[in-house]
């Protein structure tokens, strides 16, 4: 007797799943037109997951990885791994994203604080009020609750 492993792939082929049993299952559906956005947020997802790896990596001005790093060179790194390139400094990265509002945020979005009209922070959403960043002179790499109610959301494309 074989025993098949891949329940979704059975249900889809004998054309009785919907889009609940996969996800029951593990297994995962696109409504159509959604490609490019599984897409991106499964570019961000990998960015993220990046990001986190290099928890208590310490914070080094113009460091780009992969043992050390600042705040914009975290995320170019992040997004460089998970197959995206991104400009160098934070200011550039926003004008790089397609921004979105803080109710339409999603983990992996990149988060901009900034001063006036100048960006100054960058870091990676993980969700729940909280990014991957790496802060300032003398700390490391760490998530941490975000401190201002003056960010910016921006999603890498």
């Amino acid at each position: 007797m074989t025993v098949r492993t891949h329940t979704p792939h059975l249900l889809a082929r004998a054309g009785t799943v919907s889009a609940l049993t996969l996800a029951t299952l593990g297994g995962t559906t696109l409504a159509p037109g959604t490609a490019p956005d599984a897409e991106a947020a499964s570019l961000a997802v990998r960015a993220l997951r990046i990001a986190a790896s290099k928890q208590g990596s310490p914070y080094e001005y113009g460091a780009q990885g992969p043992h050390s790093f600042d705040c914009s060179g975290l995320t170019l790194y992040s997004y460089k791994r998970a197959g995206r390139d991104l400009p160098r400094s934070a200011a550039a990265q926003y004008g790089h994203t397609r921004h979105v509002s803080a109710p339409s945020r999603k983990r992996g979005d990149l988060v901009f604080f900034s001063s006036g009209s100048g960006i100054y922070h960058v870091g990676i959403y993980a969700g729940g009020g909280q990014i991957w960043h790496a802060p300032k002179t003398g700390a490391v790499v760490r998530l941490d609750k975000i401190w201002s109610g003056t960010v910016r959301y921006g999603r890498v494309r």
